[in-house]
């Protein structure tokens, strides 16, 4: 265990909208979701797997934008972040909160996505933490409502459960200034992730990633993030402390070796499934090279990954001694794993002739539902 969100269990979904037709463009906004993606994504900051990090840019529908949230809420059972970065917009009725998409027009609710249902894609998602950031702009009528309410959009935007933190800033100067390559508030969280946060703790959490961020932006002299919490969210571990540098090589290195292991384990599947199986396998024997001491849920997937591979293309002398070293590993436990590991290879032994060999593992699996079936619950 790293302290952070398990990176297999969580997802992240980035949305941004740089090109309007009626609303001025925000250029900034591009490098803002892929920036942010890649660092999500390293495995010395969180080492999110690129699947499991959906970017949407410049969404012309709703559909296109919530479907993706709905999508990451469904699988993600640990963490789910979502970032917008674009023009936030207040109806001129309701003075609720839309999230504005290619076509929207200031001032019409109905030509952007409203955030109450980004809201409630978020409670219906089964993940036990929710991290919302909001890196929304104002302009003209919008700017003057927010005038002398600091906290309204951070209070309007929480979410029963999340975490909620919001850029907050009241024009599109304060922003996106002129000749940087992202917006203010991104532009300083990108730099805490890439650079740390000196004599900051190993692990940053969110409520000091939320008051570095306030510090830095007000010695700036640039709007302030905001931000609202429900249920402890605020002490969650979202990142690693890059200032600190590399102080616990064994513990870093076991994490980039998991995440080469995920990684190795999806490419393979992705050759398999357009008919390259060949170019599978040196990929699967690198990632059981590379794979981090003492690992052995990672171990056995991929050995089970790389049985299939070698039996798919002829080589089943090779496939069963990868079985049977995983089943060295789990034939004295019951578990799903152990009885996946005696199924497959004792399918393989009766189609190779050993078919005592098959009988003697299979006796072995029912042995093992019978263990389990008699375990207390």
């Amino acid at each position: 265990m790293t302290g952070l969100p398990d990176p297999a269990a969580s997802r992240a979904v980035l949305i941004g909208t740089a090109g309007y037709r009626y609303l001025p463009g925000l250029p900034t906004v591009e490098a803002n979701v892929r920036d942010l993606a890649a660092e999500l994504c390293d495995a010395t900051v969180w080492g999110l797997p690129e699947q499991h990090c959906t970017s949407v840019l410049d969404p012309e529908h709703p559909a296109d934008l919530l479907d993706a949230v709905h999508r990451a809420g469904d699988e993600a059972t640990d963490t789910l972040l979502v970032y917008f970065a674009g023009h936030g917009m207040r109806d001129t009725e309701t003075d609720d909160l839309y999230l504005a998409l290619h076509g929207s027009r200031q001032n019409v609710g109905y030509t952007a996505v409203g955030y109450q249902h980004l809201r409630s894609a978020l409670r219906d998602s089964q993940a036990q933490r929710k991290v919302v950031l909001l890196d929304c702009c104002f302009s003209g009528r919008a700017a003057r409502m927010l005038a002398g309410e600091e906290d309204a959009l951070a209070e309007q935007a929480a979410v029963e459960g999340a975490y909620v933190l919001t850029a907050s800033p009241r024009d599109r100067a304060a922003l996106a200034p002129d000749g940087e390559r992202h917006t203010a508030f991104t532009g300083e969280l990108l730099r805490i992730l890439r650079d740390g946060i000196p004599d900051g703790p190993e692990l940053i959490d969110l409520d000091t990633l939320c008051r570095t961020l306030e510090a830095r932006l007000r010695s700036k002299n640039r709007p302030l993030p905001q931000h609202a919490t429900e249920g402890g969210v605020g002490r969650l571990k979202l990142v690693r402390n890059r200032a600190l540098g590399i102080r616990d090589v064994d513990v870093l290195d076991a994490d980039v070796r998991a995440a080469m292991a995920g990684a190795g384990i999806v490419l393979a599947r992705s050759l398999r499934a357009a008919g390259r199986s060949g170019d599978a396998l040196p990929i699967l024997r690198l990632t059981l090279e590379e794979r981090a001491p003492g690992g052995e849920g990672d171990l056995l997937a991929v050995q089970l990954e790389l049985s299939e591979v070698l039996s798919e293309t002829g080589r089943t002398r090779e496939a069963i001694e990868v079985l049977e070293q995983a089943f060295a590993q789990v034939h004295r436990f019951y578990g799903p794993e152990a009885v996946q590991v005696c199924r497959r290879l004792a399918a393989l032994l009766q189609e190779s002739g050993n078919h005592i060999e098959a009988c003697a593992v299979l006796e072995h699996a029912l042995d093992l539902l019978q263990d389990g079936s008699r375990a207390p619950a």
